[in-house]
């Protein structure tokens, strides 16, 4: 029998080999510009084309290559920045493996032209599918410029699984904002096809937070700095403000490289604690230096994944560090002791305690009380205290009265009259505790209709609205307790999924149109979305480098707030994009529904209540929100009437 096992080819190695470094366009932009950075480039361009699939240019002014190593680069494991084991553990550069340019050369058409300060010509080289196909000398500034064309042009396959060029170009933004976030000091420009989208001049970390963050946050942002033997920590936290309900600007470097981990971000969590809502997620941009021998980056292909030596000691530091700065700059609640100067000029506060006033005091037997562990409850009662018969007040009188005169006041206490106002919410707490305590008896389910008895609220029946949340109203067979944001999420969401497979709905032009100014990666987001919210009633138009303006909206809606209500409907559909099973369409619609809905805690007055209730009912499913949350609770006759044992 003939030996089966043999060694693959190169072309087809690194094919395979770029699988795991070379996913997507982005991926390619990452290796490039971290190739970019290690060259010592000052200043550093990303040209786009087609999100990347037809084109991805990095141009640098960096220290350029030889004919020779030009030559090497692209030969796997090629690399100038390790000679022995020992370097593998004191990495500092961003590129290390040398596998980047021979994965980009091996599922692309890649051309390079470099050049070194001290050559007069420079070189360049044409590859495709892992064969250089030519070389010659050029004329050329120095640095690189390297062009990546027709990305998975040899494997159709994989170029079939790439998004649509809004979503591939977000994650291009997103590589380029964590490059440029870690190295303020360099200039970096974007740019796809043909028009500039950012323009990052050198300057402070601080500056450069602001150019890709948004202005608006520059007087949200914490200063973080702490400086230890083990470890160096700096940079910026957000206000508690500034919270989101996604986790879009959160960044970690460590020695300057980007990072994920869930460890570590748990641990600012834990710093914000009490200070944020639970469900949201706080702004950070930090960045933790230290030994590189405390630290292994070789555990992921992308280098995102590392391993500390002391993850507790890092993640002690990290929570302590934010804790100190959100203290140190107030951020953190804080308790008023102010007094009132009236109360500075009284004598027990202006005069020192004489002896003979020191020696009343501790000779009381209420100082005595307290001053024994665990004896408060012995405080002997007074008797000058006018609460000395407190229990009478509570109790019946022992004579009744006598007919024709009143009777005594303290019948009618407190507890006569409180009965009497809570008689509605104690209702509604007391039906819910039985809910649970009893299921064969509870209310039906929501969606569950006895057959033939379909449930339907009472015409022109009054409405109660409790606890500015919940709308009570009575039944053919009960009563129900609807939640009226959960309520009016389906109405809205069955209104914009009918608008968007019909007609649409009507748009009125703004007199003033409102100007939304938004980092890179939202305006992208937002242009992509355009055409949806079109037929919602939002026409939405670019007006300049990442501005766009709202020249409609629509009808039915109040004009004003457009720019609050489309930056919240952003953060709503980001929240929704983990969810794979849902087109743009429908996210964007559930999206709208959620964050348009009017808000628990709202008043609403009765004809609001009569529409939500017949908006409600009159849609298709009215028992769930979309996301299949209960919209109301039923409360048949019969089980209400077996409560109280009839």
């Amino acid at each position: 029998m003939p030996d089966i096992i043999h060694l693959l080819p190169d072309n087809i190695a690194n094919q395979i080999a770029a699988g795991e470094v070379i996913q997507r366009p982005a991926s390619a932009v990452k290796e490039l510009l971290e190739n970019a950075v290690d060259a010592g480039a000052t200043e550093i361009k990303l040209i786009i084309q087609d999100a990347g699939k037809s084109l991805v240019q990095v141009v640098d002014n960096g220290k350029g290559m030889s004919e020779t190593d030009a030559r090497m680069a692209f030969e796997r494991h090629a690399t100038s920045k390790i000679k022995n084991i020992d370097d593998l553990f004191h990495i500092r550069t961003m590129g290390f493996r040398g596998e980047a340019l021979a994965s980009i050369a091996a599922v692309a058409q890649v051309e390079l032209k470099t050049k070194r300060e001290e050559d007069e010509t420079g070189t360049c080289l044409e590859i495709e599918n892992s064969r250089v196909t030519r070389q010659e000398p050029v004329a050329c500034p120095r640095g690189s410029n390297i062009a990546m064309k027709n990305l998975f042009f040899n494997v159709p396959a994989r170029r079939n699984f790439l998004k649509s060029n809004a979503a591939e170009m977000r994650h291009i933004v997103d590589e380029f904002t964590r490059v440029a976030l870690a190295f303020p000091a360099v200039f970096f420009s974007l740019s796809s096809n043909g028009q500039q989208l950012m323009h990052l001049e050198k300057g402070s970390l601080k500056q450069r937070v602001v150019q890709i963050l948004g202005s608006a946050h520059n007087a949200k942002l914490v200063s973080v700095q702490e400086n230890t033997d083990y470890l160096n920590i700096y940079g910026f936290v957000g206000k508690p403000e500034t919270a989101r309900k996604t986790r879009g600007d959160q960044y970690f470097f460590v020695n300057q490289r980007f990072i994920r981990s869930a460890y570590l971000n748990h641990a600012i969590m834990n710093a914000y604690r009490d200070m944020i809502a639970q469900d949201s997620f706080p702004l950070y941009v930090l960045f933790i230096d230290l030994d590189p021998a405390q630290v292994d980056i070789n555990v992921h292909p992308t280098k995102q994944e590392i391993k500390f030596e002391d993850e507790k000691i890092v993640y002690a530091f990290v929570q302590a560090a934010v804790k100190h700065s959100l203290a140190q700059f107030s951020v953190t609640p804080t308790l008023d002791f102010d007094l009132d100067p009236s109360i500075q000029g009284l004598d027990a506060v202006s005069k020192p305690v004489s002896d003979e006033k020191k020696a009343a005091v501790t000779s009381s037997s209420l100082y005595q009380t307290f001053t024994k562990k665990n004896q408060a409850h012995f405080i002997e009662p007074s008797q000058k205290s006018e609460l000395k018969h407190w229990k009478d007040f509570y109790e019946k009188p022992s004579t009744p009265a006598k007919p024709g005169e009143p009777a005594p006041a303290r019948t009618e206490g407190p507890a006569h009259s409180q009965a009497a106002h809570t008689d509605i919410p104690g209702l509604a707490e007391a039906s819910s505790i039985h809910r649970v305590s009893a299921p064969e008896e509870a209310p039906s389910l929501p969606g569950m209709p006895r057959p033939g008895n379909k449930i339907a609220p009472i015409e022109g029946a009054p409405l109660q609205q409790l606890l500015n949340t919940y709308i009570v109203t009575p039944t053919n067979r009960g009563f129900i307790l609807i939640h009226q944001q959960a309520a009016h999420e389906r109405v809205l969401y069955d209104r914009y999924a009918a608008a968007a497979a019909g007609k649409g709905i009507p748009s009125q032009k703004s007199l003033f149109p409102a100007t939304l100014q938004l980092s890179p990666p939202d305006a992208i987001l937002l242009q992509e979305l355009a055409p949806d919210l079109q037929i919602l009633g939002y026409q939405i138009e670019p007006f300049g480098k990442d501005s766009l303006i709202v020249q409609g909206t629509p009808a039915d809606t109040g004009q004003g707030n457009e720019k609050a209500i489309l930056e919240l409907l952003l953060e709503q559909f980001k929240h929704f994009t983990s969810d794979m099973k849902f087109s743009r369409r429908e996210k964007l619609i559930r999206s709208m529904a959620r964050q348009q809905a009017v808000k628990a805690g709202q008043s609403l007055e009765d004809s609001e209540m009569k529409a939500l209730v017949e908006g409600l009912f009159a849609t298709q499913q009215p028992n769930v929100t979309p996301g299949g949350e209960p919209t109301y609770i039923e409360f048949r006759k019969e089980y209400v009437e077996k409560l109280f044992g009839r």
